[in-house]
């Protein structure tokens, strides 16, 4: 079968797959960006900010673990934990926008901050995607 251009349509396994790996890779990059931030803004001063220092390097390491993960482990795990650390950040984001979080009141102007919101939303809509897709192509075919 050809697509009207004569190129070869993929059969739709395999146009899963890559649109599955496609959105691990964004997955992955959502996590290492927003751990690059919170790492970048611990050491410029958040290192010093009780109960908010340990979280920010928490999410650092978390985030730079979990975006490995996401793309060496072919599993499931690797890409919920993704989504749920992408939703509990944009929460504590939230959080310190609007009442506070542990004593922080934090801005939404900054580029950081507005990088690290996309790069957290990616995660959580990527490795959802990612998850529907892997699911849907792990069926057999028919069902």
């Amino acid at each position: 079968m050809t697509a009207t251009g004569g190129t070869p349509v993929p059969p739709p396994r395999e146009g899963r797959a890559l649109g599955a790996w496609t959105l691990r890779g964004l997955t992955a990059a959502g996590l290492l960006l927003s751990a690059d931030i919170h790492l970048v803004l611990f050491v410029e001063g958040y290192r010093d900010i009780e109960v908010v220092g340990p979280l920010f390097a928490l999410n650092a390491a978390a985030g730079l673990l979990l975006g490995l993960l996401v793309l060496v482990w072919r599993h499931w795990l690797p890409l919920l934990g993704a989504i749920g650390f992408g939703a509990l950040t944009l929460a504590a984001f939230y959080l310190s926008t609007t009442v506070g979080f542990f004593g922080v009141n934090e801005t939404v102007g900054g580029t950081q901050q507005v990088l690290a919101a996309v790069s957290e939303w990616v995660a959580v809509v990527a490795g959802t995607l990612a998850l529907v897709v892997e699911r849907r192509r792990s069926r057999p075919a028919g069902s």
